[in-house]
Order: C-alpha cells, then structure tokens, then sequence
C-alpha cells in the first residue's frame, strides 16, 4: 500500500478464546494482527474453521475478544464506553452477512429494512427523505423502487445479499466487513455480488475486509490478503505477490485446490495436502520474507523461505526468456 494512504484499521495481537466445557479451550484467533488502509480491500482467506469469520466478528463486537486491541481511526475500539461513542462506531463499520436470508427481517419489507439504520442513527430526516434515500439505495445495488414494499422471501438469494448490502450502505459507513458474502449464492451470481462491490468501493471509497475461502475470488476484489490457518495468519503479501509466489505450505495447498478452466490442466493438477508441523520450541510471527510479503516462522526459517522466493522468482524469469 502506497505511503499516502492512511491506516484506517489495526487489529493488533487479537485473541478469541472459546470455552467448550472445564478442560477444553478452542483458540479461534490466536494473536492476529493485520492494517487496512483507507479506499482498499484487505482479504481474509482460509478453509472452514479457520478463525477468519470470528477475527470478523470480534472486530465489530459480536464477539468479545480475549485480548489483543483493535484500533479504528486510531481509537481502541474495546475502551470505548460511551454510548455515543459506541454508537458511531456502529454506523462507520458495518457488516454484510454470509446467509442473505437470515440475516434479513422475514417481517420487515425491503424498505424498512434498509431504512433500519438510518432510523436507528437518525439520519432519515422526514419520511420522504427516508423514502427517497431507499429507492436511492435499490438503484444503486441494481434492484428497483418496485421492491421496497416486497418480503425478504420474494427475492432470490443474489437479491436478498443485494438488499443487504443496501441496508449496510445506508448508514454512510467508512468500513465494511463482508464475512463470506458470496459462499451461500450460485456460482454464477458470485461475479456479480462481488462486482457490484467493487463498483460502489469506486464511487464511494469505501474500505472492505473481505472474508472467503475462494482464494480466487479473493485474489480478484483485494489488494492484499491474509492466509489464515488454525487461528493464525500464515501469510500475508499483495493479491497477485501472493498468488504468484506462495511461500507456505498451506497458501500453496489452497492454491493447489482452484479449479483450472482448461480440462487438459485440470487433469493435471494436483491438489497438494498441508501436513502442519510441530513446534520445536522456537517462538514463530510474522516475519518479512521479502518487501510487503511475510510469511508466518521462526526466526531460522527466515533464510530457507528466502531462498525459496529466489528459487521461485528465478524460474519465472528463465521461463520468460524462453516464451521470448
């Protein structure tokens, strides 16, 4: 990220710790710490119970973290106590759902839903104003002002996120978190939800942290992405350094796993199976491998991950002297 660009989020050494009975402990988030810039998209990729939807939730306070600090605009977050304060925060971050059904009102219409928060923060003004402001809102996400007075149950499920991301916009918020916002739609609504995303973040500067587990799709809205794997971030480096050159394990195993379009490639491929290592003892973070590109070690691992990127950086400089 370019140096004129401001931190707008810090999650710093963030920890959610669940209690499953007397003795048992899930580690759901074991110290995550990661920045989002202003006007970017910070992905957030990882399998099924990875952490990544809690490290989401536990930003914005349906969870309550364990420890670590996250700091918006500057301002730890978890030391706000006044209402008002509290109630800032929630109108400039705000959050689009993975189940687009759930997570609307099944007794509210399209309008009222959308307008919750705006009444909520008393930014509707008089009720045509709140009027107006929807239908706004439905053009701007591609639906109609036809669809205001419907129920969430008339829609199909591309337009029930739609409407979500509607009743996000609303408020005016400076930060969006979409916790695997496309995973519950068709494949072939996917590119839409996410290039509808894209267009409003153009228009409006918006900053998301995007949460999925297709790394390709990832790799299309963001900027720079977080490997997240039992808790922790593993890798983290821009969208195409990462996917170009993956340095741990489990980033090339994800990557392993995407679909190739062309069937003669997808025969060929093969899926590579991370087997986790133990520790030895020695104290593991996130470390600089090469500019902007850190890779989750200890501190000896630095020089075997190193000459790794060379190796890789080596070979497609050989293979396009070949092509040329």
């Amino acid at each position: 990220m370019s140096e004129d660009k401001r931190k707008l989020l810090e999650v710093l050494h963030l920890k959610k710790y669940f209690n499953q009975g007397s003795r048992q402990e899930v580690r759901a988030v074991d110290d995550v710490s990661f920045d989002i810039y202003e006007g970017e998209t910070f992905g957030l990729v990882g399998e099924s119970g990875c952490g990544k939807s809690t490290t989401g939730r536990t930003i914005i306070q349906l969870y309550e973290a364990t420890g670590g600090e996250v700091l918006f605009n500057g301002q730890n977050i978890f030391k706000i106590k006044k209402s008002a304060g509290r109630n800032k925060l929630r109108q400039e971050i705000q959050m689009i759902f993975q189940d687009p059904f759930a997570s609307l009102d099944p007794h509210l219409t399209v309008k009222d839903i959308i307008a919750e928060g705006m009444d909520v923060h008393h930014l509707s003004g008089t009720s045509k104003e709140r009027e107006n402001r929807v239908y706004e809102l439905l053009e701007e996400v591609g639906l109609n002002r036809e669809h205001a007075g419907r129920y969430p149950h008339e829609f199909s499920g591309g337009q029930r996120q739609r409407i979500g991301i509607a009743r996000a916009l609303a408020v005016d918020p400076k930060l969006i978190i979409a916790d695997e916002p496309i995973s519950a739609l068709d494949v072939s609504i996917q590119a839409q939800v996410v290039n509808l995303l894209k267009k409003i973040q153009r228009q409006q500067g918006l900053t998301y942290l995007f949460i999925a587990h297709d790394l390709s799709m990832v790799k299309y809205i963001s900027d720079r992405i977080g490997v997240m794997h039992q808790g922790m971030i593993v890798e983290l480096a821009d969208s195409e350094e990462l996917y170009r050159t993956p340095l741990h394990p489990y980033t090339e195993s994800l990557l392993s796993a995407i679909p190739q379009p062309d069937p003669i490639s997808e025969r060929k491929r093969q899926r590579l199976e991370y087997q986790s290592k133990k520790g030895n003892g020695q104290m593991k973070k996130l470390r600089e491998i090469a500019p902007r590109h850190f890779v989750y070690c200890a501190e000896h691992e630095v020089t075997e991950y190193q000459q790794k990127y060379k190796t890789i950086q080596n070979e497609k400089e050989e293979s396009r002297d070949e092509i040329n």
